[in-house]
């Protein structure tokens, strides 16, 4: 499926023109929804003021101080207050007296503040801690902390602590091992910014503007550090400098005889109203799954000073990274000495992984060790060199669950298996190479709780002392350690509970000390919330427990029956559900029940987050969609809540969500009544070639013609359509180009059967506005209409004030932080 779960749907955007239904429909009711309900509906997407402020104060982000201590900034209804913390003696109180503070600012500025609404959301302290340094109206003041008068902050004045409100101060660092250079990457002295002119690469002078050409062979479709993927592309350089500035790591990308894709622009015109002239043809590379040519690259290392071209002994290298489908340096290694790098060469098809080993001067390569998988390698964490002991911790599923091992960068021996038990290491959360401890997050590892619910832990990189340190129920934060790593501050939370924290200690997680607790369910219940549940059911085999989340409308009534709607995004990357901790609304999945819906979201077999065996549940079958988990779900449901109305099932989804929708409607047709599928990769052959390669395999030619891939496209199912369907999809999607959903067109037209087709001119895989609010529109048009049986405001106009986001949230394509979080950076599916 292709990049981008596309819950936000925005970018640049003109207006959109609508095919409407190759037949009128009739009235269905003379029951009507109106403009009232609708905009009832539309200020469901967004939480009450009151909500968020309560749900948020026990969410807690420090801001550590050099001593252990930290402070950290509470909003609430009654207004904001700063806390000063010491985990040591276990105490909290004002960082400042709050009230002569408030006078002391307002005596010189001019304004008169009060004592819970300070003029500023940052501060830091003096180094005798006697004082707090802040910025009001664009000027600095020190203001004694007991509310001494406040005066001009010195030029000596240092802070013990950078001013940084919620987000500063993590003492754990994220997701390490390199990532791909920007436009003008800049190297780590600051000195020179790398770009590409001319196919070639050049670096820039920071200081003064000068330019040198470090390449002079580069050519069109075999340029360095080039950027293309297919469905992405952008003039960044992707490369990696080494430690000392002086050399760079990239690559030649050789994409001569790549088969092209071809996009037209509609002629639109200006506010106007006159046509802008001449259709504009966009044409670049797109490999396509079976292609005998596809994007290639040979590896090389510049030293930047004698501007030499050092080029890897060893064949070229796929365009495959272990972490996403994408190019990523994240898969490249300095050494501290930049004497060599480490590199993950992979398989075309994604089973192989090769770790190698380059001399930055010679280009000599060796091979370190291999990793295979009968379906595809995946790495959800980022690899790690230590280089003081010549050693690797690598992430593999070998056993089921992803863990972490430890390999002898040397020989290239496995020495240990350093996490272990249940559940699926998600990210290293900070690594001491002296005292050989690995802290790490990970999902499904406290039993009886939630799979999805991630937890932190400690290890020793031999194995010993594994230490849950934050076993509470619920969805636990990244770990915000304090310098020395002694303490930690620990947020957690459910979809239906809201945040919790507390210190812990950082070596047992032995519980130090508490901060805030939830926000009272009551009063966010009187203040507009409207809860989300949880939901475990059973999948398709009747014994794997599945989970979802839905959702009922704010004035549900058990007396009565509702429709229910599936969104749906099947991965394999992520899936439907977007995070398991609390969120105040649902967004689009909020507006949608409150119309009269039940909607859920239902993360089917196939999906990450979960053993092997579960995600590799419909490797090769990529049509599968995790529906029959979705219909075996629903039915559940169904029995267990009277209240659902099982004829009356609608589904929708985005990229490879429309996929799913538009192929539950043809293979489940007599379930599914309505469908909504947008900008769908509708046959994987016709998606770039990365994509299918990775989780259907490499394309196979059979003898008479077939495909291992046919049975997997919507169009050869078509001709089964028997409910509503809506298409929709941007002219100049370069992510799943609109030829995806011609296809279905074209064989919904030859079977003779009713749909309807949005085309959105010049939108891209997300929808720009007004098209992303005409089409949140429609879709609830459509349901309200079709699967409700009511008719809905004629025209309603969305988006009165509010935001443009119209979606359930965005989801990535590249390499992933953590499942099941997306396929990280970037637009796409």
């Amino acid at each position: 499926m292709p990049s981008c779960l596309v819950r936000s749907l925005a970018t640049r955007g003109m207006a959109a023109l609508a095919l409407t239904s190759l037949a009128v429909a009739p009235l269905l009711s003379q029951r009507a929804l109106t403009a009232a309900d609708y905009t009832r509906a539309e200020a469901a997407m967004q939480a009450p003021a009151a909500v968020t402020l309560l749900a948020n104060t026990g969410h807690v982000t420090p801001n550590w101080l050099p001593d252990n201590r930290f402070w950290y900034a509470t909003t609430s209804p009654a207004g904001t207050t700063f806390t000063l913390v010491n985990p040591a003696k276990k105490t909290k109180a004002p960082a400042f007296d709050h009230a002569k503070v408030a006078a002391a600012i307002s005596a010189v500025a001019g304004k008169t503040f009060k004592p819970d609404s300070m003029p500023f959301a940052r501060l830091a302290f003096t180094k005798d801690y006697k004082a707090i340094l802040v910025n009001v109206d664009g000027k600095d003041w020190s203001c004694g902390v007991k509310g001494e008068k406040c005066t001009a902050a010195a030029a000596g004045s240092a802070p013990v602590s950078s001013p940084g409100g919620v987000g500063a101060g993590r003492g754990f660092a994220g997701r390490g091992g390199g990532g791909r250079g920007g436009a003008g990457a800049t190297s780590p002295d600051g000195k020179l910014s790398a770009f590409i002119k001319d196919d070639n690469l050049w670096v820039r002078e920071v200081a003064g503007g000068k330019e040198t050409q470090l390449t002079t062979d580069g050519a069109p479709d075999f340029g360095y550090a080039t950027d293309n993927a297919g469905w992405t592309s952008s003039s960044n350089a992707v490369l990696l400098w080494s430690p000392d500035s002086k050399k760079i790591a990239t690559q030649q990308q050789d994409e001569r005889g790549v088969g092209k894709m071809f996009l037209v622009t509609t002629p639109t015109g200006g506010a106007n109203g006159q046509i802008a002239g001449h259709p504009v043809l966009k044409a670049w590379n797109y490999p396509l799954p079976g292609d005998p040519i596809i994007t290639t690259i040979q590896r090389v290392i510049i030293d930047v000073p004698s501007r030499t071209v050092v080029r890897l002994q060893m064949p070229v290298d796929q365009h495959r990274s272990i972490q996403g489908d994408n190019l990523s340096m994240s898969d490249v290694k300095w050494s501290p000495d930049a004497s060599r790098i480490l590199f993950a060469s992979v398989s075309r098809d994604h089973k192989q992984v090769w770790v190698r080993e380059a001399s930055a001067t010679t280009g000599a390569v060796r091979q370190v060790f291999e990793e295979q998988s009968p379906t595809n390698v995946e790495d959800w964490v980022g690899w790690r060199v230590l280089w003081s002991t010549n050693e690797i911790v690598w992430y593999s599923q070998r056993d089921n669950f992803g863990h972490l091992y430890l390999y002898d960068l040397t020989s290239g021996r496995m020495k240990n298996l350093i996490t272990s038990g249940e559940g699926n290491v998600s990210a290293i959360s900070r690594l001491n190479d002296t005292t050989r401890v690995l802290w790490y997050t990970a999902l499904g590892g406290e039993k009886g709780q939630n799979p999805y619910f991630t937890h932190h832990y400690r290890v020793n990189l031999d194995g010993s002392k594994q230490v849950s340190l934050d076993p509470d129920d619920g969805n636990h934060e990244n770990p915000a350690a304090s310098p020395s790593g002694k303490y930690f501050v620990d947020s957690w939370s459910q979809n239906d509970i809201p945040w919790a924290s507390a210190v812990r200690d950082g070596t047992t997680g032995a519980l130090v000390m508490p901060l805030e607790k939830p926000a009272d369910r009551a009063a966010l219940l009187a203040a507009g919330w409207n809860p989300v549940v949880t939901i475990k059911m059973k999948g398709r085999d009747g014994v794997t427990d599945i989970y979802g989340q839905m959702e009922k409308p704010s004035n549900f009534d058990a007396s009565k029956k509702y429709p229910i709607i599936n969104y749906i995004y099947p991965g394999p990357q992520t899936g439907s559900v977007g995070g398991w901790g609390f969120k105040a609304t649902q967004g689009e999945s909020s507006g949608l029940s409150e119309l009269g819906f039940i909607v859920v979201a239902i993360n089917g077999m196939g999906t990450p987050g979960r053993d092997k065996k579960f995600m590799d549940a419909y490797y090769g079958h990529m049509g599968d969609n995790t529906l029959p988990d979705q219909v075996a779900g629903m039915k559940q449901l169904a029995a267990q809540y009277p209240w659902i109305d099982i004829n009356k099932v609608g589904i929708w989804g985005h990229s490879g969500g429309g996929f799913a929708t538009a192929d539950a409607m043809f293979s489940y047709p007599d379930f599914f009544k309505v469908g909504i599928a947008e900008s769908g990769n509708h046959d994987n052959r016709e998606y770039e070639d990365d994509w299918g390669e990775r989780y259907q395999g490499l394309l196979v030619r059979n003898a008479d013609g077939t495909t291992n891939y046919d049975a997997e496209a919507n169009q050869n199912k078509a001709a089964n359509l028997k409910g509503h369907l809506m298409l929709v999809h941007g002219t100049m999607d370069n992510n799943v180009p609109p030829y995806n959903t011609l296809l279905i067109v074209d064989k919904l037209i030859a079977a003779n059967k009713d749909f309807d087709l949005l085309l959105i001119p010049n939108s891209g895989h997300g929808y720009p506005p007004p098209a992303n609010t005409y089409q949140q529109r429609r879709r609830w048009d459509y349901f309200t209409r079709y699967l409700m049986g009511v008719e809905p405001p004629k025209e309603f106009q969305m988006g009165a004030g509010r935001g443009a986001g119209a979606g359930r949230g965005a989801g990535g394509r590249g390499g992933q932080a953590a499942p099941p979080a997306g396929r990280g950076g970037g637009g796409g599916n």
